[in-house]
């Protein structure tokens, strides 16, 4: 039987269609990220991972996960939310890309300005957010993490395996050049 890239896995929750990705969906490598919008080593984080695709083109797929650190990062479930509603929208890594680009603004208007900016259907985008329709998938993602041993944000896993990635991100880098070895 052929290995397949999640056996013997750290990561509880395998990758499935509801996942936010971007690469091929048979690339041979696949990271994992568990993040939060509000936390500043994720920010820092996300060219990183542009990087890894352009880099591996190919041969990598990246995966984007919530895990909201509510008690320190006040916006972060609501800037998940919208990310959510707006990936509902096919605009998921747009709004992505927004949030960290704009990390110190989170608080609702803000969310609603980067839903306009990015063409959405606002009264769909306010009901959601209103109705807090995508809290449980957000509540999944993190019970996923903590089930996978995250601790803090960005938690990152090659191919199933969880990655220290406290020294540097590099590791990362080195992490996914070794399992393309393999």
């Amino acid at each position: 039987m052929p290995e397949t890239p999640f056996h013997g896995t750290d990561l509880a929750v395998p990758v499935d269609a509801t996942d936010h990705t971007l690469g091929l969906e048979h690339a041979p490598v696949v990271v994992v990220e568990y993040g939060d919008f509000e936390c500043p080593t994720c920010k820092q984080a996300a060219p990183t991972v542009r990087l890894l695709l352009e880099r591996f083109a190919s041969r990598v797929r990246v995966v984007y996960r919530h895990f909201p650190l509510e008690e320190a990062h006040p916006h972060a479930l609501a800037a998940a939310e919208g990310a959510e509603s707006a990936g509902e929208q096919g605009k998921f890594w747009e709004m992505h890309d927004l949030l960290f680009a704009n990390q110190e603004h989170l608080a609702a208007g803000n969310l609603r300005s980067y839903a306009e900016r990015l063409g959405l259907d606002m009264a769909r985008f306010t009901a959601e957010m209103d109705d807090h329709v995508y809290v449980q998938r957000i509540r999944e993602h993190q019970d996923g993490g903590r089930r996978s041993h995250v601790r803090g944000t960005p938690g990152f896993f090659v191919n199933g395996r969880i990655q220290d990635v406290s020294f540097g991100l590099g590791r990362l880098f080195d992490a996914v050049g070794a399992a393309l070895r393999r």
